[in-house]
């Protein structure tokens, strides 16, 4: 593992530098919440390390809300996105799989991932909803981001997972490898295992992911019915989820094709020309939700559609706390 270690105050020096040859994203706090902002000189020293999460998921910067495909552009400067968790950064795996398919590539998709460095941030901390260890996730980089970061001790520590890490250390001017000390790096993975650990404790009752997957399958009906009554099908789950990407294709004059992301919880999402909707009863768009997070999209692509970030359980207008109705089903 490739490790360097740079002071907290020579890493804003050389950001601040990288301004004029990158478009540089982190997450800064306000006092209602943390999301990520386009850095400039002003704001670069209030950048937040090691939190989880951002409001926003990581996919944001790859699939937007609505834009135009037949003449969508990628930013005239490549992309550094830090602070993004661990947990988005799977979600992204994903989407790299769906989007990067090789038969089936999205041209815009395609760029934008090419364009931009992920960094992640090693949470040093959990909040309230944050599961990704029960689904086997560490709150860690890995071999899926570009680079992973963690500020111990007013330093940065830099871990550089694959070729794409190595190249913005270079534009970054680091050009000799400064190893951090051990007591540093024995400080980090001390401070890791103490997230483990509380993140374990806290989710203890919670079935793990194949598990889950396993009780959605087998579940009946009034289970659904019960927890669906609170549901307003606004789809601010399915919209604030790091993987779910749904999208309508929508003709505009002069050949445009505008794609808007959607979500499977709305009235009529499935419904088609003859009138018919599979998903018109409320709790079957509910529960059809689930069966797509934790049943088919393992199934087609072998990696995990719900990473435990957690986000849907905050953004939920009717207070629905899909893993309180994951323990139900496991105590039926």
């Amino acid at each position: 593992m490739n490790r360097i270690s740079i002071p907290k105050h020579e890493w804003d020096e050389r950001l601040l530098q990288l301004l004029s040859s990158f478009e540089v994203y982190a997450p800064v706090e306000n006092e209602f919440s943390c999301d990520y902002m386009l850095l400039d000189a002003d704001i670069i020293s209030e950048a937040v390390y090691n939190k989880p999460k951002p409001v926003t998921p990581l996919k944001k910067f790859f699939l937007p809300v609505k834009e135009n495909v037949t003449s969508g552009t990628v930013p005239a400067k490549p992309v550094a996105i830090f602070g993004a968790p661990n947990c988005d950064v799977m979600g992204l795996a994903l989407l790299d799989m769906i989007y990067m398919d090789e038969e089936y590539a999205d041209p815009a998709y395609q760029e934008r991932r090419e364009n931009t460095t992920v960094i992640v941030a090693d949470c040093l901390s959990i909040q309230e909803n944050c599961h990704c260890t029960s689904y086997g996730i560490e709150p860690t980089g890995n071999e899926h981001s570009d680079l992973s970061l963690a500020l111990v001790d007013e330093m940065v520590i830099l871990t550089i997972y694959n070729k794409k890490g190595e190249e913005f250390i270079k534009k970054l001017g680091v050009v000799v490898s400064i190893e951090p000390e051990k007591e540093l790096v024995q400080s980090l993975v001390k401070k890791q295992q103490e997230v483990m650990d509380q993140l374990k404790k806290q989710n203890s009752n919670l079935p793990g992911y194949q598990e889950t997957g396993k009780l959605i399958s087998a579940s009946v009906n009034g289970a659904w019915v019960k927890h669906a009554s609170n549901c307003v099908s606004c789809g601010a789950c399915s919209a604030i989820c790091p993987t779910c990407s749904c999208f309508l294709l929508i003709d505009k004059p002069g050949f445009e094709k505008i794609r808007q992301l959607d979500t499977c919880q709305y009235p009529g999402f499935e419904r088609v020309a003859g009138g018919e909707d599979a998903l018109n009863a409320l709790p079957d768009r509910f529960r059809n939700r689930y069966m797509c997070k934790y049943v088919w999209k393992p199934e087609k692509y072998e990696l995990q559609a719900c990473t435990g970030c957690g986000r849907c359980i905050e953004t939920c207008i009717g207070q629905i706390n899909k893993n309180e109705l994951f323990v139900e089903l496991s105590r039926v």
